[in-house]
């Protein structure tokens, strides 16, 4: 019986050949040798890949160490810190309470919490779910990286984009309230609404003992060891839900999510029209593409209109998604390095070649 599950286990995730973003095969033995490589250009320590064609993940792959002072290597079980990625499962999160009725995308957030750290400017009473979740709220990315350590609103709500970490954790408060709870409860309801019907195991935003003992060590960009206990982050954040930015999970958990999302799971058509549009405009490249966020995701027009993505970035662990709905075709990947979202837009490039 273990030979039969093992055998299955390898046929379902290390096919000899796969299908790239734009249909074309390649073999797994290309892959392997591609992201070999560039971990060494890179110099990191440890990578977890999955590929998913048809809504069925068909590559999946662990390279390098989990820590490298002691050789433990990555493995099935290793997790990672998602970083910025956990924008996209947050807001798919809170179009939850949208449809049970407990939320509006287009009420002030203050109506439901009022915000002490902002209430000196009253121009915080116009910012909606739908601003922040957008990047439009006015907030900066962390308050931190202001020369005065606070918070505060650099343009009126709703009249342009920055990236903000502050304004999805105000609104995570905004859903702690709401349910009355505290932030253990809004994991608590996070496992209910969206990790346990997706059977993802192992994916959370408040670590749990099997997350901490199977998390891979951080490291900088010269490879070395992040003392991340001691990191001011860490412990300004230890227990809390931080929508933004603390999920840790692994890359056939996040695959659950994706091929959850891919195939119009959990939420309804109306839902996914939101969550997915274009709501806030970025960039428009030379060659005419133009960049939006929409309701946690990345995405793009023209030949990238249901193409949806995102990278991470927290201090040594960096990861980067991309999903094309329509093809049903993605690809997850997680490092304990500085350079994993730079390595995800090269596997994204290498997955566009038009040839092997």
């Amino acid at each position: 019986m273990f030979l039969l599950l093992t055998i299955s286990f390898t046929s379902c995730h290390s096919q000899n050949k796969i299908k790239n973003l734009v249909g074309i095969e390649v073999s797994t033995d290309s892959i392997n040798t591609f992201l070999k490589s560039r971990m060494d250009s890179l110099n990191i320590p440890g990578l977890s890949i999955a590929v998913i064609n048809d809504s069925k993940v068909v590559y999946h792959k662990t390279f390098g160490f989990a820590n490298v002072e002691k050789k433990l290597p990555i493995t099935n079980k290793t997790i990672f810190e998602a970083a910025s990625i956990s924008k996209s499962v947050f807001a798919f999160f809170v179009m939850q309470f949208v449809e049970d009725g407990k939320l509006d995308l287009d009420k002030p957030l203050y109506e439901y919490l009022p915000y002490q750290d902002i209430a000196n400017d009253e121009r915080y009473k116009k910012i909606t779910a739908r601003m922040v979740l957008s990047h439009r709220s006015g907030f900066p990315n962390w308050r931190e990286n202001e020369d005065d350590k606070k918070l505060k609103i650099k343009f009126d709500p709703g009249t342009a984009y920055e990236y903000s970490g502050e304004g999805y954790q105000y609104l995570a408060m905004v859903l702690k309230e709401i349910e009355n709870t505290d932030w253990n409860g809004l994991e608590a309801l996070f496992q209910e609404k969206v990790a346990k019907p997706l059977k993802m195991e192992h994916t959370v935003f408040i670590p749990t003992s099997y997350t901490e003992k199977n998390k891979a060590e951080p490291y900088n960009n010269q490879g070395e060891w992040i003392d991340l206990k001691n990191d001011y982050w860490y412990k300004k954040d230890k227990g809390k839900f931080v929508a933004p930015s603390s999920m840790q999970t692994e890359p056939i958990d996040f695959s659950k999510w994706m091929i959850g999302l891919m195939n119009n799971k959990i939420l309804s058509e109306e839902s996914y029209s939101e969550l997915l549009k274009h709501h806030s405009k970025i960039s428009t490249s030379s060659t005419g593409i133009s960049v939006y966020y929409a309701l946690g995701f990345l995405t793009a027009d023209k030949v990238y209109s249901n193409t949806f993505f995102h990278g991470g970035n927290n201090a040594g662990f960096t990861c980067s998604y991309l999903m094309e709905t329509e093809k049903k075709w993605g690809y997850i990947l997680f490092t304990n390095s500085e350079y994993g979202e730079k390595l995800g837009d090269e596997v994204w490039s290498y997955f566009e070649k038009e040839n092997e």
